[in-house]
C-alpha cells in the first residue's frame, strides 16, 4: 500500500513543485511599491493602484522572479551604515558598561581556560551565571584590539547591524524590498534595541540569533529544504548558550508552524524537524556535556549554582524559577498574575506598562493589528502558502514571547524586551505592506488607518507618561498621525501624491516617538548592572536605581562625566539579572550623588550605580587603591579577593591582576567555602581581602550559603577581619592577607 503524494511536492526529494524563486521575493516582488506577492495583490479585475505590482498567477504557483527595483539595493546599504552609525555614537561614554560582563571577557582575553568557561577571573575561581558564548566575540575583540571600551562593545553594535540586515532578509522575500525597509528601521529605532545592541549583556546575542532562527525557518517553508531547518536549529542551540532556557520561547511555535505548512510529505516533515531537534541538542549540549564531565576540582565554580553544576543552574533560577518565582538563592519572585511584586505587576498589559511600555511597545499595537490583518487576508490560501507561514513564525514568536514575559513571575528586567524587537519589526513590515496592496478596498484602507490611529494614540501616551521630555513631540505624533489616518481612509479613491503623503506621514508620525527615545539612549553613557532605555527623566518601578558612571578602570576618553541609567527596581528589589540585593538596600543613589565614592565605616567604598557596597555597579578604584594592589600582585594568583562579582570586577578592570569574587554576583553563592579560602591564604595564593561587597559580605546578606549573615562570605569576611592586619589605600580598607595579627 503506498502513501498518497503531497500535490505539492515533488516525487523524487518532497520540494514543492512551486517553490519562490531562491534570490528573490515573490513575483511582482520588485515593484516600487515594495510588491506583495498573492493572495495579497488586487483584486482580479480591479483597477490597478499606482505603484502595484502586477497580478501574479495564483496563490501557491508565483509567477518568475522580478528583479528589485534600482533603489532597493543602496537603500538596503544605507539602512544598515545608519543603523551602525546611530549605535557606534557616543559609545564610549558607557565605559566597561556592564563590569560584571567586561571583567569575564578581561578574563577570557587573558586565558582560554577562562575563555571557554566563562570565568570572572584569569585564574578561574567561579564563572558567570550564564553559559559564555555572548562573552566570546568580545573576548576574541579584545584579544585582537586590547582591553577598552570600543573593543567590548563595538561587537555588540555589529550584532545590532546583523539583526537588521536579516529581518530586512526575511521580510524581503515575503513582501518586498519596501516593507523590509520599514522593517529595518523599525527595529533599529526601538529604544530598548539601542540600548542592548550598544551594552555588554548577552540579550544582544540573543536576539541576532533568534532573528536567525525565525528567517531560516520560512526559508525552510519555501522550498521544504532540511538544511535551512537543521540550520535554525543550531541557531537556537547557540542561543542556548546565550542566555539558556529563553532561547526556547519560541520552539513551539517553530515547530508547530512548520509541522502544519510545510511543502513536503508528513512523514518527511516530522523527520526534518527531528534532524533540527538533534542539531539544536548538539549545537547547545557540547559545551554543557564538556562542563559537566569535567573534573570540578579543576575548573571553575558555576556561578549562581547551589552545587556546582550548570544543568541546575539551567532548571532552576535560570529555567522554571523565572516562570514561577520559584528561584533558589535569590531574592525571590514577582506576585501573582495581576498582582504587584518585586520585579513589578504581571498581567496581559505587563508590555505597556510605566515601566517596560516605553522600552517596546511604541509599535506592538501595530503589529498586533496587522499580525490579525495579515492572517484574515491569508484565510483562504492554501496550507504550504508561506507569507501567511511567515506571519505565523515571527508573530507566533512575537506572541509567545510577549506571553511569557507578561506573566512571568520571577526575575525580569526591562531590557529583556529586546527580545520581542525582531518579531515586532518583521510583522510590522510584513502587515503594512499587505494592506498597502489591498487599500483599494475599503476594510484594507480602514485597518490601515486603524493602526496609524492606534500607534499615533499609544505614541501620545508613552511620551505623556515623560510629560517634562519634550512636551510638544507628543502632540506632533498625535495629531499627525491622526491627519495621516485621515488620508489612508480615502486611499482607494485618492490621488498618487495624496496617498504617499498620508503613508509617508503615517510612518514619520508612529516613529518619532521611538526615534526620540532612541536618540536619547545614544546620547548618554549606561553602566552597572540594570540599564534602561530612554530619557533619564523617566520614572520606572521604584525609581532610578542611582546613577554611576562608567566603571573605574575605564579606557582613555570613557572619563565617566556623562550621565548614566541604570533603571529602578520595581518594588524595591534589584538584581543582575536575576540576582537580589540585601534588605535595606533600595538602590538609591548614594550621597554626592551618581559615581560619586562615599565612606561606609566597616564597608568600604559605596561606589555609584546603585552601590550597595559595589553589588550592582561596581566601585570606584582609586589611585592609591589601584597601586597597592599591581605592587603586590606578584607572586599571588590573586592579587586580591572580594565579595560580590561587581566588587571584584572593579579592581580587576582597574588594575588588569586577577580579583576573586567571593560568592559570584551578590556575594551569596557558596564558593569558596571558608575552609578553601583558608588553604588558598595558606598558600600564598592570595594578597588582599578587600572590605564591604556584596550581599553575602555583612549581616544583611540573604541567601544561598543560610540565614542572614550566616553565608560563606560572611565566615569569610569574620575570619579575615579577626586574623589579619588592615590597611587603607584611599577610601578603602584592605587586609593584607600575608600579614596575620599578632593575636592570631
Amino acid at each position: 500500500m503506498t502513501t498518497p503524494r503531497d500535490p505539492q511536492s515533488d516525487p523524487a526529494d518532497g520540494a514543492p513543485l512551486h517553490a519562490p524563486a531562491p534570490n528573490g521575493p515573490q513575483a511582482g516582488a520588485g515593484s516600487a511599491a515594495g510588491g506583495l506577492p498573492a493572495p495579497y495583490g488586487p483584486r482580479a479585475g480591479a483597477e490597478a493602484a499606482v505603484g502595484d505590482p502586477p497580478p501574479p498567477q495564483t496563490a501557491v504557483s508565483p509567477g518568475p522572479p522580478t528583479a528589485d527595483p534600482r533603489w532597493a539595493r543602496p537603500a538596503f546599504l544605507a539602512l544598515l551604515l545608519a543603523t551602525g552609525v546611530l549605535y557606534l555614537c557616543n559609545l564610549h561614554a558607557s565605559g566597561y558598561a556592564n563590569s560584571f560582563y567586561s571583567a569575564a571577557v578581561q578574563a577570557g582575553s587573558q586565558s582560554w581556560k577562562a575563555f571557554f568557561f566563562g570565568s570572572l577571573d584569569a585564574a578561574n575561581a567561579i564563572t558567570v551565571d550564564k553559559p559564555p558564548a555572548a562573552l566570546w566575540p568580545m573576548a576574541l575583540s579584545v584579544r585582537l584590539f586590547g582591553l577598552n571600551s570600543w573593543a567590548i562593545l563595538v561587537p555588540e553594535v555589529l550584532m545590532g547591524v546583523g539583526t537588521v540586515a536579516v529581518v530586512h532578509a526575511s521580510v524581503r522575500r515575503r513582501s518586498g524590498p519596501g516593507a523590509a525597509l520599514l522593517a529595518g528601521a523599525v527595529l533599529a529605532l526601538t529604544p530598548v534595541a539601542a540600548l542592548m545592541f550598544r551594552f555588554n549583556n548577552p540579550d544582544a546575542l540573543l536576539a541576532l540569533l533568534m532573528a536567525v532562527a525565525c528567517h531560516l525557518v520560512v526559508r525552510a517553508l519555501e522550498d521544504g529544504r532540511t538544511r535551512w531547518l537543521v540550520w535554525a536549529g543550531v541557531a537556537v542551540g547557540f542561543a542556548f548558550l546565550t542566555k539558556t532556557l529563553q532561547a526556547f520561547l519560541i520552539l513551539p511555535a517553530l515547530a508547530a508552524v512548520y509541522a502544519v505548512c510545510a511543502p513536503v510529505r508528513p512523514r518527511k516533515r516530522f523527520a526534518q524537524l527531528a534532524l533540527a531537534t538533534v542539531a539544536l541538542v548538539v549545537s547547545g549540549g557540547w559545551w554543557v556535556a564538556v562542563v559537566e564531565l569535567w573534573p570540578a576540582s579543576s575548573r571553575p565554580y558555576i556561578g549562581g549554582s547551589q552545587n556546582n553544576s550548570f544543568l541546575e543552574l539551567t532548571f532552576g533560577y535560570n529555567g522554571l524559577g523565572r516562570l514561577n518565582g520559584d528561584e533558589t538563592g535569590s531574592v525571590g519572585g514577582g506576585g501573582a498574575p495581576g498582582g504587584g511584586g518585586r520585579w513589578g505587576e504581571t498581567g496581559w498589559d505587563r508590555m505597556f506598562n510605566d515601566d517596560i511600555g516605553g522600552q517596546i511597545s511604541w509599535l506592538l499595537p501595530a503589529a498586533l493589528i496587522l499580525l490579525v490583518a495579515g492572517l484574515v487576508l491569508s484565510r483562504k490560501a492554501g496550507r504550504t502558502d508561506v507569507t501567511r507561514a511567515a506571519f505565523l513564525v515571527w508573530g507566533g514568536s512575537l506572541l509567545t514571547t510577549a506571553v511569557v514575559f507578561s506573566f512571568m513571575a520571577g526575575i525580569f528586567h526591562q531590557y529583556y524586551t529586546v527580545a520581542l524587537a525582531p518579531y515586532v519589526a518583521a510583522v510590522t513590515g510584513m502587515g503594512a505592506a499587505a494592506l498597502w496592496h489591498r487599500r483599494r478596498e475599503t476594510w484594507a484602507a480602514l485597518t490601515l488607518a486603524a493602526t496609524v490611529t492606534a500607534t499615533a494614540a499609544w505614541g501620545y501616551v508613552l511620551l505623556h507618561r515623560t510629560p517634562d521630555y519634550l512636551p510638544w513631540l507628543r502632540w506632533l505624533v498625535l495629531v499627525g498621525g491622526l491627519t495621516a489616518a485621515l488620508g489612508l481612509v480615502f486611499a482607494g479613491r485618492a490621488g498618487r501624491r495624496v496617498v504617499l503623503a498620508a503613508a509617508g506621514l503615517g510612518v514619520a508620525a508612529s516613529l518619532a516617538g521611538p526615534t526620540a527615545y532612541t536618540l536619547s539612549t545614544v546620547r548618554e553613557g549606561h553602566s552597572g548592572s540594570i540599564v534602561t532605555a530612554g530619557p533619564a527623566s523617566t520614572g520606572r518601578g521604584g525609581g532610578p536605581g542611582g546613577g554611576g558612571g562608567p566603571q573605574n578602570g575605564a579606557p582613555p576618553g570613557a572619563d565617566g562625566n556623562g550621565p548614566s541609567q541604570n533603571g529602578g527596581f520595581p518594588g524595591g528589589g534589584p538584581g543582575q539579572d536575576g540576582f537580589g540585593a540585601p534588605p535595606g538596600a533600595d538602590g538609591t543613589t548614594p550621597p554626592g550623588g551618581a559615581g560619586t565614592t562615599t565612606e561606609a565605616p566597616g564597608r568600604g567604598p559605596r561606589g555609584g550605580g546603585a552601590g550597595m557596597g559595589g553589588l550592582l555597579g561596581g566601585t570606584d578604584v582609586d589611585a592609591e587603591a589601584r597601586e597597592l594592589l599591581e605592587a603586590g600582585a606578584a607572586g599571588h594568583t590573586w592579587a586580591a579577593a572580594a565579595v560580590g562579582a561587581q566588587n571584584a570586577a572593579s579592581y580587576q578592570l582597574a588594575t588588569g591582576e586577577p580579583v576573586m569574587a567571593i560568592g559570584g554576583f551578590n556575594g551569596t553563592d557558596p564558593s569558596p567555602t571558608l575552609a578553601q579560602f583558608q588553604q588558598y591564604v595558606k598558600d600564598g595564593r592570595i594578597h588582599y581581602f578587600v572590605s564591604g561587597g556584596g550581599a553575602g559580605a555583612g549581616g544583611g546578606g540573604t541567601g544561598r550559603g543560610g540565614g542572614s549573615g550566616t553565608g560563606a562570605a560572611s565566615r569569610i569576611t569574620a575570619w579575615v577581619q579577626s586574623h589579619f592586619t588592615h590597611v587603607t589605600a584611599g577610601s578603602v580598607t584592605f587586609y593584607d592577607l600575608t600579614r596575620p595579627t599578632s593575636d592570631s
